[in-house]
């Protein structure tokens, strides 16, 4: 057990120690601040000591890994959105990287299946994507999308870290929607359970669209009905964007997703 220790803690110290030569490497830009302020609600809520934190993570994940522009040049704003779109989930764990992306392109408007995204493709309506392989993965966001998930602060969409969650998800080997690697295993059933209950309530409102009562329907996202990994995702984005919200209306839900991002404090 004592040596299991020292190993972690050396490991720590050879984390923190590398994070530090990164971050001597790199200039934060000034206007980072006023960016994240007026734009990310996570960030808002954030004290000063933590918004310190929250843009050297994001210099780290930018050193690391490298964002292309297709069709448009690529804004100081573009490269922020990607980041905080990183940052944003695994904000409260200790020493995480994204070691398997190897880049993140960005398409200037929604795509199709066959990454289409001109004026003559047809069918455009994917704003995000993670194709994986052996040696990683590699991230492709509208950035259309990106920019409605940071600018519109009424809804519970947020392309960006969708994508990044899913990058979560398939942390212990499986993108199953089940955030192994995050939540004791005592709490995996009643994840389960909640996922369940959570697509069946989005699915029956689906069926029942014009006969049931509007004050009975779900509001977490149609999309979360499709798939085990959609569901987490929706979810996540909910809890990010509109935590109140999420908590007043879906408490379990919420409490369980807290377990998950917000380890310390639960």
């Amino acid at each position: 057990m004592k040596v299991i220790l020292v190993v972690v803690i050396v490991l720590i110290l050879m984390f923190w120690l590398w994070r530090d030569s990164v971050l001597k490497k790199v200039d934060i830009p000034a206007e980072w601040h006023d960016l994240l302020e007026e734009h990310v609600r996570f960030y808002q809520l954030l004290n000063d000591a933590e918004k310190l934190v929250f843009q050297d993570q994001m210099a780290v994940f930018l050193y690391e890994v490298n964002i292309e522009a297709v069709h448009f040049e690529l804004e100081e704003i573009d490269r922020v959105f990607v980041a905080a779109s990183a940052i944003v989930p695994i904000f409260r764990f200790r020493n995480w990287r994204y070691k398997t992306i190897n880049g993140v392109i960005i398409f200037p408007n929604d795509f199709n299946d066959d990454l289409g995204f001109g004026s003559d493709a047809k069918d455009k309506w994917i704003g995000g994507r993670v194709n994986y392989g052996p040696k990683g993965s590699r991230m492709i966001l509208s950035r259309k999308s990106l920019h409605h998930g940071f600018k519109n602060k009424t809804d519970k969409v947020n392309t960006g870290i969708h994508e990044f969650v899913h990058i979560l998800d398939i942390a212990d080997g499986k993108m199953d929607g089940i955030p192994e690697n995050f939540v004791g295993q005592e709490y995996i059933i009643p994840w389960l359970n909640l996922m369940y209950e959570g697509m069946e309530a989005i699915n029956n409102d689906k069926s029942d669209y014009h006969g049931s009562n509007l004050k009975d329907r779900t509001d977490i996202r149609a999309y979360g009905g499709t798939k085990q990994v959609e569901f987490f995702t929706v979810a996540s984005e909910y809890f990010f964007e509109r935590p109140k919200l999420l908590r007043r209306k879906h408490p379990e839900l919420y409490e369980m997703l807290e377990r998950c991002y917000n380890p310390d404090k639960v």
